[in-house]
C-alpha cells in the first residue's frame, strides 16, 4: 500500500466521521417552532413583511434570495473542502497541489462573495420598504 491510498483512506474515514457525528447532533424542529424563534428573533418595530410571505411580496422576494444566496454559500464550502482534500491527497505533484490551491482560493472567495452579497440584499431591501 503506498503512501498515496493510504492518505485516501485516512481522509475517508475522517469524512464519514464527520457526517456520522453531524448527523447525531441534529434535532428535529417543527414549522411552528421555527415560527416561533422567528417571531421572537424579530426586534421591536421592525417591518414584518421581511419575515413572512402573508400579504407581503418582499416577504416572498427576500425569502428565495436567501435560500439562494445560503446554496451558494454551501457550493462554496463544499468546495473548500473538496480542495482541502485535493491539497491532501496531491502527492507532492506540483500541478495537483496548485490545482488544490486554486480551488482552496476560489472556494474561500465563494464565500466571502456569499456574505457580502446576503448583507447588500438585506440592506437595500431593507431601506427600500
Amino acid at each position: 500500500m503506498n503512501i498515496k491510498s493510504f492518505k485516501t483512506i485516512i481522509a475517508g474515514f475522517v469524512a464519514v466521521s464527520f457526517i456520522v457525528l453531524s448527523m447525531g447532533t441534529a434535532q428535529i424542529v417543527s414549522a411552528s417552532d421555527l415560527s416561533d424563534g422567528a417571531a421572537a428573533a424579530q426586534p421591536k418595530g421592525s417591518n414584518p413583511c421581511l419575515f413572512t410571505t402573508q400579504s407581503c411580496p418582499n416577504g416572498l422576494f427576500t425569502n428565495i434570495v436567501n435560500i439562494m444566496l445560503f446554496v451558494i454559500g454551501a457550493v462554496a464550502v463544499l468546495m473548500l473542502i473538496y480542495g482541502g482534500i485535493r491539497y491532501t491527497t496531491s502527492g507532492g505533484d506540483a500541478k495537483n497541489v496548485t490545482a488544490a490551491k486554486d480551488t482552496i482560493l476560489y472556494g474561500v472567495v465563494g464565500i466571502v462573495v456569499a456574505i457580502l452579497a446576503y448583507a447588500i440584499v438585506n440592506f437595500v431591501i431593507t431601506k427600500l420598504t
